[in-house]
């Protein structure tokens, strides 16, 4: 009976301390996240022109950085790999709400790209705003309200929200402490709710008010011949740093003849509308990526190339590395570029 009870009791002592292990390298979260060499995607299938020319025996790539919210395991078998870097999470801000800022900023890239795009190709378009939604909470203010990452801001006291200027109108002249009625939506469904608006701080000597959340706009962008209308399909990438790439797709697309000429081309950098192209993170990390996948051209933000340099120096690779302050000046060498034979 001593012998059976003792290797019960030992039994036991060994789940629980099995159970503890695999919760403090599995399960218990750390401060940290993992930064490694993520993907370069073809990017002619996430986007399309509705009577495009779809000529394109090359492929214009995007490229990403693979992002990990680390255990302790990882954290461990992270110092055994190339190419990772552990950084420390941005306090206050959940992954929830890191997601929700990272599609935000791909749906700001694609409109930007779109922009960029019709500008080169001389394609007439307005902007028709869409809709406003909530990307995170405050972490200085606490809302009244019950709000989370991605709900859309659809009417505030029954008028309806479809841009900034417009809640910044129907903020005006109240008061933190007030009530409003607020109109959701929440994955597709529909939530009412009266919320106290906080103040928010002074704007020339006077008090702002509001939610307490940070908001972001989608807007369309219309062309005025609806056959130049861009479409993307859903993907799970985010960030704003496909935009260059994307503006290259879709001029593509938008003109005649194949400006690709047999070549992969991968690149990176953020697009404004008027075609500049901005500085991005992990531009080494998407040297590799793109390395893998066996880019011909990698075409980098002119702030980021001497990081991106050391990266190709470091790896040997033969792939071209290409400098850009506009999108014009990737088009410019493109155009330029000999058919690949």
């Amino acid at each position: 009976m001593r012998r059976s009870r003792s290797s019960v009791i030992k039994a036991g002592l060994y789940l629980i301390t099995l159970a503890i292990l695999i919760y403090v390298l599995v399960y218990m979260p750390t401060p940290y996240m993992i930064h490694q060499p993520g993907s370069a995607e073809e990017i002619k299938p996430i986007v399309s022109v509705k009577k495009g020319d779809t000529e394109e025996k090359g492929t214009f790539m995007l490229t990403t950085v693979s992002v990990s919210y680390a255990n302790i395991a990882m954290l461990v078998t992270s110092q055994f790999q190339p190419h990772t870097e552990v950084i420390r999470k941005e306090p206050d801000r959940n992954e929830e709400e890191y997601q929700t800022e990272q599609r935000y900023y791909m749906n700001t890239s694609q409109s930007s790209a779109i922009m960029a795009a019709y500008k080169y190709a001389g394609v007439e378009y307005k902007i028709v705003p869409e809709y406003v939604f909530v990307i995170g909470l405050s972490d200085k203010i606490t809302p009244k309200g019950e709000f989370h990452p991605g709900d859309i801001l659809r009417k505030v006291d029954g008028k309806k929200v479809e841009k900034f200027e417009q809640l910044a109108e129907l903020m005006s002249g109240k008061s933190a402490g007030e009530e409003v009625s607020v109109e959701l939506e929440r994955n597709g469904k529909k939530v009412e709710q009266r919320v106290e608006l906080v103040e928010l701080g002074e704007t020339n000597g006077i008090a702002k008010v509001g939610f307490g959340v940070s908001v972001g706009e989608v807007r369309k962008i219309q062309p005025q011949d609806p056959g130049m209308e861009v479409h993307f399909a859903e993907t799970r990438i985010g960030g704003p740093s496909a935009g260059l790439m994307f503006s290259l797709e879709i001029y593509n697309q938008l003109t005649p003849g194949d400006l690709s000429k047999g070549y992969r081309v991968a690149g990176t950098g953020t697009v404004a509308e008027d075609g500049t192209v901005g500085p991005i993170g992990g531009v080494q990390f998407k040297i590799v990526a793109s390395d893998r996948e066996k880019a011909d051209i990698f075409f980098v933000p002119e702030d980021n190339y001497k990081e991106a340099k050391a990266k190709v120096d470091e790896l040997g690779t033969s792939m071209k590395l290409v400098p850009v302050k506009r999108v014009d000046d990737a088009l410019k060498f493109l155009k330029e570029l000999p058919y690949k034979s």
